[in-house]
C-alpha cells in the first residue's frame, strides 16, 4: 500500500511547489487557485489509472499468458527426464507441468502420447512398458481377426443374396458364429482389461445404449444445425444415406433397427422375451450385436473416406505411402468408393476403417458413432503403428466416450457446465440467452462433441488436447498431493478443462451475442463461423481464469 502511495505523493508535492510560481505570473488569485487544482486533479487521474487493477486471479498466473507460456516439451527435455531403468526421475511430475504449459514438440509425440492418455503408466519402468506394449498388441491383432472373420462372413451374406434373392436365417446363424469363434475369447479379456485397467467407465456410464446410431451420428446436429430433439435410429440412417453421395450408402436404410424405448413395438418384443427360452434370447442377443456391427460398419467406411486432408503436412512418412500398399490396406478392410482419393488418403481412410472398427467390437455398448472419427485422425496420423493408434484412442475414450451415448447424459451434463460457468461470471449475458432460450447452451454441441476439432486448426487442436489431457493425466496420478498442491488449490489441474475453454469461447464473443443476436441460430452460426479465428493460448488463458475463480462453484 505505501509503495502505491509514494507516486501520489511525490506528483502531490510537485502540484503544491509548482503552485506559487503559477500564482505570480496569473492575473487573477482565483484563475491561479482554479488551475491549481486543475492541475492536481489531473495528477490524481493520471496516478489512479496508472495503479494496478486488482483481479481475481490474485498472484496466480496463468501458464498460457503471453508472458509465462512454455515452449513445448523438446526431445532432449524429454530425454533428461528418465532414470537409466526407463522411470520419470520424480514420477511424471515435471514431465506433466511442462506438457501442460507448452504442450509438445511434435518429433516426440509418438513417445509421449501413450503416458498422457494412460496407456502408460507415468511410474512404470521401460521393461514394463515393454511388456504392456507386446500385450496391447496381441489384443489388437486379436479384435482385427474378429474383425476380417465378420467381413468375410458378410461378403459370402452379400453374395447369397444376390444369387438368391433373399437373406436366409441360416445366414444370420453362421453370421452369429463368427462371434462365438476362437477368437472370441481374446475380445472378452481385451473388455474385460477395458474395465479393469484404471478405466472404468463413469457412474454415468452405467446404463448404456442398445443401439448407438443416435443424436450424435446426425450431420446437422455436429454441423450446428440440428433440432433439440434426439434423433431416432430410423432418422439417422435416413441422414446418413441423403448425405453421402456414394452408392453404399443407400445400404444403411436395409439394416434392421430398434424401436426406440417405451414404444408399441418394444413393449411386445418385451412380452415376447418373458415367454421365451433361454436359448432364444441368446439368439436374439447375438442377431442384435450382428445388426448393429453391420451398421457401425457401413456408417465407418462412410466417414472414413469423407476425412479431411489436414493431417497430410504433419505426417510426411504417411503422406508418402505408394498406391500399392494404399489400395492394399484398402481392400483387406473393405473399404470401397476411394477412387477419388490420393494414395495417403486411401492409407489414412483405411487405417480408420480398421480401428474404429475394432473399437466397436471392444466397446460394443457404444460401438461407433458419427465425430469418432474426428477423434481418431489426428491420433493416427501421430501414431504410425495401428495397435499404438488404438490403444491411445482407448485412452482418449475412457473420458470421451459419453460424448457418444444414445440417451445423451453424457453431452447433457456437459452442456449444464458451460451453462453454469456463463451464469456464475456474466449474468447479463445468462439473462439475454434465457430470452433467447439458449441458456442450456445446446449452441456448443458440436464444441463439446469433437473436442474443439472442427473450430481450430489441426496443430491447435493437438496443442489443446495435449494440455487438456495433462491435465487429465495430473488428476489421474494423483498429483494433487505432491509438489502441485498449492496450486491446485486456487487453479486445479481439472477433467473439465475443455469445458472452461468453451465457455471462454463464448465469453470472449458476450457484446456481439448480446447486441446483434435474438435467436439461437444466429449464435450456432456464429459458432460455427469461429473455425480458423481462435487462438488457442488465449483460449487457454482465459479458461484459466475461469477455473481460478469458479472451480469450486461449478
Amino acid at each position: 500500500m505505501l509503495t502505491q502511495q509514494k507516486p501520489f505523493m511525490r506528483a502531490l508535492r510537485r502540484s503544491i511547489t509548482s503552485s506559487p510560481s503559477s500564482s505570480s505570473n496569473s492575473s487573477s488569485p482565483s484563475s491561479s487557485s482554479s488551475s491549481s487544482w486543475i492541475h492536481l486533479r489531473t495528477v490524481l487521474l493520471v496516478v489512479a489509472s496508472s495503479s494496478p487493477v486488482s483481479t481475481d486471479r490474485g498472484t496466480l498466473k496463468s501458464p498460457w499468458s503471453r508472458r509465462r507460456r512454455k515452449h513445448a516439451l523438446l526431445a532432449k527435455q524429454w530425454k533428461s527426464l528418465f532414470t537409466p531403468d526407463g522411470k520419470f526421475t520424480d514420477g511424471g511430475v515435471k514431465f506433466l507441468k511442462k506438457v501442460r504449459s507448452g504442450g509438445v514438440d511434435p518429433s516426440i509425440r509418438v513417445e509421449v502420447w501413450p503416458f498422457l492418455l494412460g496407456v502408460y503408466d507415468v511410474k512404470s519402468s521401460r521393461e514394463e512398458r515393454d511388456s504392456i506394449r507386446a500385450q496391447k498388441r496381441k489384443e489388437y491383432e486379436n479384435l482385427r481377426k474378429q474383425c476380417r472373420r465378420i467381413l468375410k462372413q458378410s461378403d459370402t451374406s452379400i453374395k447369397l443374396r444376390e444369387t438368391t434373392g433373399s437373406c436366409s436365417n441360416q445366414d444370420s446363424e453362421e453370421f452369429s458364429q463368427v462371434l462365438d469363434s476362437s477368437g472370441s475369447e481374446d475380445v472378452v479379456s481385451a473388455r474385460l482389461s477395458h474395465s479393469t485397467e484404471g478405466g472404468t467407465p463413469e457412474e454415468e456410464d452405467s446404463v448404456h445404449p442398445v443401439c448407438n446410431v443416435g443424436p450424435q451420428t446426425s450431420d446437422s446436429l455436429l454441423e450446428g444445425d440440428g433440432e433439440k430433439s434426439g434423433l431416432t435410429c430410423e432418422d439417422a440412417s435416413a441422414s446418413y444415406s441423403d448425405s453421402s453421395d456414394s452408392d453404399s450408402s443407400g445400404e444403411i436404410d436395409s439394416i434392421p433397427l430398434f424401436a426406440a424405448e417405451g414404444t408399441e413395438e418394444n413393449d411386445l418384443g418385451d412380452h415376447a422375451k418373458e415367454n421365451s427360452s433361454p436359448s432364444e434370447t441368446e439368439s436374439g442377443s447375438k442377431l442384435r450385436m450382428n445388426e448393429d456391427f453391420a451398421t457401425w460398419q457401413r456408417i465407418i467406411r462412410l466417414d472414413a473416406v469423407r476425412a479431411n486432408a489436414e493431417w497430410i503436412i504433419y505426417s510426411p512418412s504417411q503422406a508418402a505411402v505408394s498406391e500399392i500398399k494404399a489400395r492394399r490396406f484398402a481392400e483387406s478392410v473393405g473399404l470401397k468408393d476411394y477412387d477419388h482419393l490420393e494414395p495417403c488418403r486411401i492409407f489414412h481412410a483405411a487405417r480408420l476403417v480398421a480401428i474404429l472398427e475394432a473399437y466397436a467390437l471392444y466397446d460394443s455398448e457404444i460401438g461407433y458413432c458419427q465425430g469418432m472419427s474426428d477423434l481418431l485422425s489426428p491420433i493416427i496420423s501421430v501414431m504410425e503403428e495401428d495397435h499404438d493408434a488404438f490403444w491411445c484412442f482407448v485412452g482418449y475414450m475412457k473420458k470421451a466416450r459419453h460424448n457418444f451415448r444414445l440417451d445423451e447424459v453424457g453431452i447433457r451434463r456437459q452442456l449444464s457446465i458451460v451453462s453454469k460457468i456463463i451464469k456464475c461470471k456474466d449474468s447479463h449475458l445468462y439473462r439475454h440467452l434465457e430470452k433467447l432460450q439458449a441458456e442450456d447452451c445446446f449452441f456448443v454441441y458440436r464444441m463439446v462433441v469433437v473436442l474443439f476439432r472442427r473450430e481450430l486448426s489441426f496443430e491447435q487442436t493437438l496443442c489443446l488436447w495435449e494440455v487438456m489431457w495433462a491435465d487429465q493425466a495430473a488428476v489421474r496420478a494423483g498429483i494433487a498431493k505432491s509438489t502441485w498442491g498449492r496450486i491446485r488449490l486456487r487453479a486445479p489441474p481439472t477433467d473439465d478443462l475443455l469445458l472452461y475453454a468453451i465457455a471462454a469461447c463464448v465469453l470472449q464473443r458476450r457484446k456481439l451475442i448480446i447486441e446483434k443476436y435474438s435467436s439461437m441460430d444466429e449464435i450456432i452460426r456464429e459458432c460455427n463461423s469461429m473455425a480458423g479465428h481462435l487462438d488457442v493460448w488465449k483460449l487457454l488463458d482465459d479458461a484459466h481464469d475461469l477455473v481460478v475463480t469458479l472451480h469450486d462453484k461449478v
